[in-house]
């Protein structure tokens, strides 16, 4: 099962061209409206650079962001603040309490956040279990509720730490169960998973990044809330190496 690329639609604001009948009276011809899609937004580099291409793209961008019981808000106003520079239709924030049983450094406090680097072929324990099937369940279901032809995804499973839900096997999965879960997947339009950062590099997704407009300074990585990054968590190492190679 293929995850696919997102389609072009019509763009909001495009002229109306009048098409002339064979009685010689103009009939004007209604703008269709732009196909829609939903945007899991994180507040991070990825999901931000994810929903701009599907806006490229000519979908209108719903967002929607989870509060998950993290360990720090920062991620949250970062996705706040983004949803109306990236010029999302709408942005919704809804609360599911993983940190209700813990077991990641991201969602309990006694687990220490790591700051030795990625160690190849563990992973590691900012691992949340079960976040990214319970974000995806969500938003599928917002997708199904509105009539979403796309869920975009910012994940990436190259410069990662190897997520099990970060991968393609993962996400093909996944659009089978979305297609077989789901009236509109028995009906045969379920929405579908696009994640076209998955294979990419963090350099290319930073320079897609710059390409695109988004602003990067507006974006949150860091595993830790403080008022600037920590610099020293995988997730900011891997950012920094990347907005280097990038020349930010």
């Amino acid at each position: 099962m293929a995850i696919v690329a997102a389609a072009s639609g019509a763009g909001i604001g495009e002229d109306v061209l009048l098409y002339k009948l064979p009685t010689a009276i103009a009939s004007p011809i209604a703008p269709s409206a732009p196909p829609l899609a939903i945007a899991l937004l994180s507040g991070g580099l990825d999901s931000a650079t994810a929903a701009a291409l599907a806006i490229e793209a000519g979908y209108q961008v719903i967002g929607l962001s989870l509060d998950y019981g993290q360990r720090h808000r920062r991620e949250l106003q970062a996705a706040a603040e983004l949803a109306p520079l990236l010029g999302l239709a709408e942005h919704h924030t809804i609360a599911v309490n993983l940190a209700a049983w813990g077991g990641s450094a991201l969602t309990d406090t006694a687990i220490a956040v790591p700051s030795a680097g990625v160690e190849a072929g563990v992973i590691p324990s900012t691992y949340v279990p079960g976040r990214n099937t319970v974000f995806i369940a969500l938003a599928l279901s917002l997708a199904e509720a509105r009539g979403a032809q796309k869920l975009v995804l910012g994940v990436n499973a190259v410069d990662y730490s190897g997520y099990p839900d970060c991968r393609p096997d993962y996400l093909e999965a996944f659009q089978s169960l979305a297609e077989l879960a789901s009236k509109a997947g028995r009906e045969g339009h379920a929405a579908q998973l696009w994640a076209p950062l998955v294979t990419w590099s963090k350099t290319r997704i930073v320079q897609e990044a710059r390409r695109l407009g988004v602003p990067i300074e507006r974006t949150w990585s860091c595993y830790e809330g403080g008022e600037q990054p920590c610099g020293v968590c995988d997730s900011c190492r891997i950012r920094d190496a990347a907005l280097l190679a990038a020349g930010v």
